[in-house]
């Protein structure tokens, strides 16, 4: 059948073109299924939804072992970029999907820089995933160059100095405070924190928590500081007769798990209450990692507290700590 409104412009593109509208370019290769479904879409008006729709492998590839098989941490990420996919690409046919249209989606996140280089990352797996169904046969996400982050968009990290860490357990709420002494105690990432539960805490002693990192599964049980033994020991002491077991530490009022969103708002809150919002949340793992460093620890005795799976990152947070251990060392022979 002869298709009417269609108008090819100079550079062969291909687009509807009719009285009073505004000219629509069908993205999708001429001659193809993607082709004639996009022209009657605009046509009739009517959204049509493909078999091998995006929004249908989303929801195959959340039954498979590719994403039983993900981390908490990896998940929550995922699904972020899943739910922009859906919401954009959602009712369109997966075997439509080229090169440019990933590198298209990602400079239209490119103010976002993180977000930008997960979407390509995301439709690689979800298109091996249609490759496994059999619905296409390559993968037209592989080889997306990553974006980079502009430097005057970098964050930097400062680690807490002894005055912020001084006023904060002085004048803060009890709330905050505790996941304070969890951040600086644990030396572990800020979406570990609301993980734990009172039975990973041990009071004997020093005091001990246990946990598996989100990012690395890593299993670590790590002995409290002073601070750290103190807040908890605290805290439970004011839950009373409530049941602990499997309860988490970090709770909202009405006794659910803290989320990670609820608690970095509440700490931006109390950071700025305080004047202290130029240390974030993950600034205090640094800040742990520097604890160690002043404390002579070498990077094997930080990587079995941190739990890094490599001596770079290690190398960065105590470097500076080190540095000023050598300064003073130096300035000490030098007068």
């Amino acid at each position: 059948m002869v298709k009417k409104y269609l108008w090819r412009h100079p550079s062969g593109r291909i687009y509807f073109r009719k009285t009073g509208m505004k000219l629509i370019r069908i993205e999708a290769d001429e001659g193809t299924e993607a082709f004639d479904r996009q022209y009657w879409e605009i046509l009739t008006g009517k959204r049509f939804e493909a078999k091998t729709s995006w929004a249908a492998l989303m929801d195959n590839y959340r039954t498979s072992d590719r994403w039983n098989s993900l981390k908490p941490r990896t998940r929550r990420d995922y699904d972020k970029v899943m739910d922009y996919l859906r919401e954009k690409i959602g009712t369109r046919d997966v075997k439509a999907l080229k090169r440019s249209d990933v590198i298209s989606a990602q400079k239209a996140n490119a103010h976002r820089t993180r977000f930008a280089n997960y979407i390509p990352q995301m439709l690689i797996v979800l298109c091996e995933h249609a490759i496994d169904l059999g619905w296409i046969e390559h993968n037209p996400a592989k080889g997306v160059r990553a974006l980079k982050t502009p430097t005057e968009r970098k964050r930097v990290h400062v680690p807490w100095p002894d005055w912020a860490m001084e006023k904060f357990r002085a004048e803060a709420n009890p709330l905050p405070l505790l996941i304070f002494e969890i951040g600086i105690g644990t030396i572990q990432r800020p979406g570990d924190w609301v993980d734990f539960n009172w039975n990973d805490y041990d009071p004997a002693g020093v005091g001990t928590l246990r946990l598996r990192q989100n990012k690395t599964d890593k299993p670590l049980l790590l002995p409290c500081t002073t601070h750290l033994k103190a807040a908890l020991d605290r805290a439970k002491a004011e839950l009373g007769v409530v049941p602990f077991g499997a309860s988490p530490i970090l709770r909202n009022r009405d006794g659910n798990r803290l989320s990670y969103g609820t608690m970095s708002d509440l700490m931006l809150k109390e950071r700025k209450r305080l004047g202290l919002e130029a240390y974030d949340l993950h600034a205090m793992r640094y800040r742990g990692v520097m604890d160690l460093a002043w404390a002579d620890c070498n990077d094997d005795q930080i990587m079995a507290y941190s739990g890094h799976a490599s001596k770079k990152m290690v190398i960065k947070y105590a470097g500076e700590a080190r540095q000023i251990t050598q300064a003073r060392q130096a300035r000490g022979k030098r007068e």
